[in-house]
This record gives structure tokens, sequence and C-alpha cells, in this order.
């Protein structure tokens, strides 16, 4: 509309030659609009007042205004059969924006006619889907009254969650029994919010982290032997500290990929770091992890997420390369100090060895690590593992101990490619 200028903003215009538009969307509101060339007529339609007390034979006001003169005229009439029409056979209606009500389009975000119907049945059998699962939603008053009952405690996280949005109940029944674990369970449980989010969303996550521990450090204790031989004794050290570096990176690959449950609402905290942290935290832990109720992902999520955790990844190796290597190279600089042998072979490059760990670790470790937890997830969703768990445990046990086995054998070939080794 050139040449035209409004003191409000109209988004969208529509017109309609001999149409008719249903009176209980139309208000009368004065707009003083400018045109220079052209008279413009202009009815609004509001979508949040509805006027119940039109009457048939009612002319609704409109202003126009041509060149420097303001015309008030009755340009539009409801007719009998209750809608609204323009004598001059041209009707235009715009909207307003306001985010605060809907999505711009429609009150509340709604829709027109059932599709806001649609959408509410399709979350309605969302949440008949998360009742089946981790049942129903506990509201403050019985989350008390059950932790009371049960004489156990919240943290503060879990008891702010309880009062806003409240709490599944099989996820509140299940914190409170590991709670009252043994120590050292029970301790981290009411401390340690990573831990006890990964419990309460896969309680097998203990038996993944001590499978892959286990098997790892026999696989290592065997190469070890037969790669030192009758040294083994004698570098027992640098045997320990490949040991305890193997175990804190175990952890962190297994646990940077669990689910975990999403207590409360997610961050409110504005500025870069804060919409960093909630795009974070709407990616899925592990690309194949399932999808719940209240918690899609879409392909592109999936995506990131892989290239999210390959960074974690990578910093992890390196950082534990570093720390690992450093030691075991001190460890030999100092024997070599005292006593010096032909045979020695040369210290590793310590920041060209943490490297290598960091890429493998993000590339080769985060594939394969990402692979077993989908493959764990279709074996744990099958109905032969729900009637019969130990299938599921089975199944964790062969699948990660042969992932070791190939790890092992593909990290000595990147290490003698890159000339570490």
């Amino acid at each position: 509309m050139a040449g035209c200028s409004s003191s409000f903003e109209v988004l969208r215009f529509v017109s309609f030659r001999n149409e008719v538009v249903s009176r209980s969307f139309v208000r009368e509101v004065a707009l003083p609009f400018i045109c220079r060339k052209k008279k413009l007529t202009l009815t609004v339609i509001n979508t949040l007042q509805p006027r119940p007390e039109w009457q048939p034979g009612v002319a609704a006001t409109t202003v126009s205004k041509e060149g420097g003169d303001i015309s008030v005229g009755r340009d539009v009439r409801v007719l009998d059969n209750g809608c609204v029409s323009k004598t001059d056979g041209e009707c235009v209606y715009g909207d307003t924006h306001d985010d605060s009500r809907g999505n711009g389009k429609f009150p509340n975000g709604r829709g027109g006619g059932g599709g806001g119907g649609g959408g509410g049945g399709g979350d309605h059998e969302g949440g008949d889907e998360e009742e089946k699962e981790f049942g129903p939603l506990m509201k403050f008053e019985e989350v008390i009254k059950e932790m009371e009952a049960r004489g156990g405690s919240l943290p503060p996280d879990m008891l702010e969650a309880a009062k806003s949005v409240g709490i599944r109940k099989v996820l509140l029944l299940r914190y409170l029994d590991l709670q009252g674990s043994v120590w050292p369970l029970g301790f981290l449980m009411k401390s340690c919010s990573m831990l006890r989010n990964r419990m309460l969303a896969d309680p097998s996550f203990l038996f993944k982290v001590g499978t892959e521990i286990v098997i790892d450090s026999c696989c290592a204790t065997f190469a070890e032997v037969q790669k030192r031989g009758e040294d083994f004794w004698a570098e027992f050290e640098l045997y320990v500290a490949d040991l305890l570096v193997g175990v804190v990176v175990n952890i962190a690959l297994v646990g940077m990929l669990a689910p975990y449950a999403r207590i409360g609402q997610p961050s409110a905290s504005k500025g870069f770091l804060g919409r960093m942290q909630r795009a974070y935290g709407a990616l899925p832990s592990s690309v194949f992890e399932a999808e719940r109720p209240g918690c899609r992902f879409s392909v592109n999520q999936r995506i990131g997420t892989y290239f999210y955790k390959g960074f974690l990844y990578g910093s992890v190796g390196f950082a534990c390369g570093l720390i690992g290597q450093g030691i075991a190279n001190l460890i030999m600089t100092a024997k070599r100090s005292i006593k010096k042998s032909d045979e020695d072979i040369p210290v590793p490059p310590l920041v060209k060895t943490a490297a290598l760990w960091g890429v493998f670790l993000a590339v080769s470790s985060n594939t394969r690590y990402q692979v077993i937890n989908g493959l764990e997830r279709l074996v744990e969703a099958s109905p032969l593992a729900k009637q019969v768990p130990p299938v599921a445990m089975a199944f964790t046990v062969g699948v990660r101990f042969a992932n070791n086995i190939y790890g092992g054998m593909q990290f000595v070939d990147w290490a003698r490619w890159s000339g570490v080794q």
C-alpha cells in the first residue's frame, strides 16, 4: 500500500470481493490512515474480544482520510444473516501481532477449527504414554506426603521441581529407594546430581559403567603383561598410571552418552551463556536416545549431538593423555637418571601423544559408543529383554567386550601411523 502509513502495526491485509466476514470476529475501530491518492476503508479483525451484541441492520463506523479531509462513513453493515459486508464490494481486514497471547495468528496459539483440537489430542496422548512409563505426575503436597512416609528427603532442585511442575511417581520412588542404598551410593545420590539423574533415567547405568571398567582393565592388564614381560613388576607404576587414567576415561565414555532425567524447568538465564546452556540442554544425550513425551529431538539436534559429544570426548582424551603420559614420562625419566640401558625405548612425546588420544576419542570412540548406545536401546526395548532383564545385561557385556578388543587394536594402529609408538 504505497503512500499510506499508520500509527499501529498491521501485519496482514486480505482483500475479499463481494465476500462476508462472520460478525463475531469484527469490531469497529477508528484508525487514522493518511493516503495521498486513494481512499482507504479499513475494518479490523479482533480475535480476542468477540462482540455478541451486534444486531442486524446496525452499521459499523469507519474512518477514512483523503487528502486533508477526514470523513466518517457507514460503509459496513451487519446483515440479517449475522455477517458483515462492505457496501462497495471490497472488504479489507488485518490483525495485530501479540506474542504474549499466542502465535500471532490465533489467540493463545491454538489455530483454527479442528487444528486446535488435534493438537490437544496429541498432547493428551503423549501425556498418557509418559504416565504409563513413569507414573502419574505428583503434586508438591503428594511428594511431601510420600517423602515423609518413606522417611527420606529431597535435594533442593527436586523440591523446586515438585513445587513448579511436579515429579513423576516412578522417578520419585526410584530416588527414595536409591537414597537408602549402602554407602557410597546413598551418599552420592544425595550429593551428585549427575549420577542421580542418570540413575533415575537408567537404573542399569552403574552396571554399564562397572562393565566398561572391568572389561577395559582386564584387557589392559593382559596387554601390559604381554608387552612388558619380565619387566612388568619393575614397571608396575607405569601400569598403575595407565590403569587409573583408563578408569577415568571409561567413566567419561559411558557417562557422557547415558540418558538422564531432566528435573524441573530449563534455565531461564539470559545472555550468551544462558542461550548456549539452553541449546545444549535441548540436545539428546546420545545420537540414538529414545524420544519420550515432552522430550522430542529433531534430526539436526541428533547430528549436533554427535559433534558436541565428539568435542567433549576429544577434550577428555587430550586432558587424560596429558596427565597419564605426563606421569609415565616423569617415571621413565627418573628411572633413567639413576640407571641407563641401551635397551631403553625413547620417551614418548607428551603433547603429540595427548593429541592422539584426543583425536582418537573424538572420532573412533565417539562413533563406536554412539552405536553401542543405540544397540543397547533396541535390546532393552525388546519384549524379550523386558520379560527377561538378564538378556539386556548379557548383551551389554558382550558388545562392550567386543568394542574394547577392537578399540585397543585400532589405537595401536593409529599410534603407529602417527609415529607416537
